[in-house]
């Protein structure tokens, strides 16, 4: 790449991402190969990157604030719980985001899921590349930027992925380095996104088990992702800027820094509470909640630290859309007075929108806005 940030003509991309797919080595590869530049492949546009430090190698910090923390152990008070349900609801109404303590999750199940997704990742090239693939939908994959081939930069973090529903996977599939963990880390993220979505329903003013009965937890996925050393971190991301295209998300980090959240025009450093979860909003909650709940952009820079940073994510969505593969705002949400401000779109069209290009910041909801279409009916 030219000082002017201009890439040379001769530069073929498409090449270098071929190789680098087909190589398997993933970005921890390269890392323990003691590269101290990345491929042209992994270079951001300037404007899209956090200011790096360069006096001591890591992002200047982001603007001063901090995502909620709210505290589950006094649910099954009803005052309690009631404070509970209207600090979801602020919550996933103006940051998107909060983190949950006292969840019920033990810390030593937490560290072990961890742990086990770590040592997935720091086997030998010659295990791993047993289980790399780029098919998203079937089994177990290890792989490296599931929209390599799809975003106009590619990320630094590699992961390993697989469905557990609406189809439990077989055992079998799963690495034995992690299996165990990672099929208890479905039964407990599971269960705490069925409590979330809890408190979300009533913070709608809905049944507690409305979502429960959409099957909104039934569609899930479990991904455990790598983010090694970058030599170069001011060059690339870890997890470019994005909205969740899910419903609901449920993450544990190790406590390693990386996530920055959106807030307003500011980036949020998001840092963990010893034992706490991470929750967030995604598209398809916002437009079920008619825009009360908001999907927020967030992002994860590259790892200027020696030591991995781990996280594990589940995915949460519904397995059944409404008759005709239509999914839309909620109609006990929409009235006169709060007329729906999204259409109804199908399935085909949200698959079509994630699966055609990289990360990006809710184009679905874009598309979708009401507002957008009277624009265009005008034009």
């Amino acid at each position: 790449m030219a000082a002017d940030g201009i890439v040379s003509s001769s530069y073929d991309r498409l090449k270098e991402l071929k190789e680098f797919d087909e190589s398997k080595i993933g970005c921890k590869g390269l890392a323990d190969s003691g590269i101290t530049t990345i491929p042209k492949i992994f270079h951001h546009p300037p404007e899209t990157l956090p200011r790096f430090n360069h006096s001591s190698e890591s992002p200047d910090k982001a603007h001063a604030g901090e995502i909620p923390v709210i505290d589950l152990s006094d649910l099954d008070s009803p005052a309690g719980r009631r404070l509970i349900v209207d600090q979801v609801r602020h919550a996933a109404s103006t940051w998107g985001f909060f983190q949950v303590v006292n969840h019920g999750i033990s810390v030593s199940c937490m560290d072990a899921t961890s742990a086990a997704v770590k040592a997935f990742h720091e086997q030998p090239h010659e295990e791993k590349i047993k289980h790399y693939k780029r098919d998203e939908m079937n089994g177990f994959i290890y792989s490296t930027n599931n929209d390599l081939h799809r975003s106009k930069a590619a990320n630094w973090h590699d992961h390993i992925q697989i469905w557990t529903g609406p189809t439990p996977p077989d055992a079998s599939d799963i690495p034995e380095i992690c299996r165990e963990e990672m099929i208890q880390w479905d039964k407990q993220g599971t269960k705490l996104a069925d409590l979330v979505l809890e408190l979300l329903s009533e913070g709608l003013g809905l049944d507690s088990k409305k979502f429960k009965e959409m099957g909104c937890t039934d569609s899930k996925v479990l991904v455990g992702t790598c983010y090694p050393y970058c030599p170069e971190p001011e060059k690339t991301m870890g997890i470019a800027a994005h909205s969740d295209a899910a419903l609901l998300t449920v993450l544990m980090t190790n406590q390693v820094a990386g996530l920055q959240v959106k807030h307003g025009d500011h980036w949020i450093d998001v840092k963990p509470c010893p034992g706490g979860l991470i929750i967030n909003v995604g598209d398809l909650l916002q437009a079920l909640s008619n825009g009360v709940y908001q999907s927020v952009d967030h992002r994860v820079f590259a790892n200027y630290s020696k030591e991995l940073r781990i996280s594990v994510v589940m995915f949460f969505s519904l397995a059944k859309w409404r008759e005709g593969d239509i999914l839309g705002p909620l109609p006990e949400l929409i009235s006169p007075e709060t007329p729906a401000i999204y259409r109804d779109f199908t399935k085909q069209e949200y698959l079509k929108n994630l699966y055609s290009k990289g990360y990006d910041s809710k184009s679905l909801m874009d598309v979708i806005k009401i507002e957008v279409l009277r624009s265009t009916e005008i034009q």
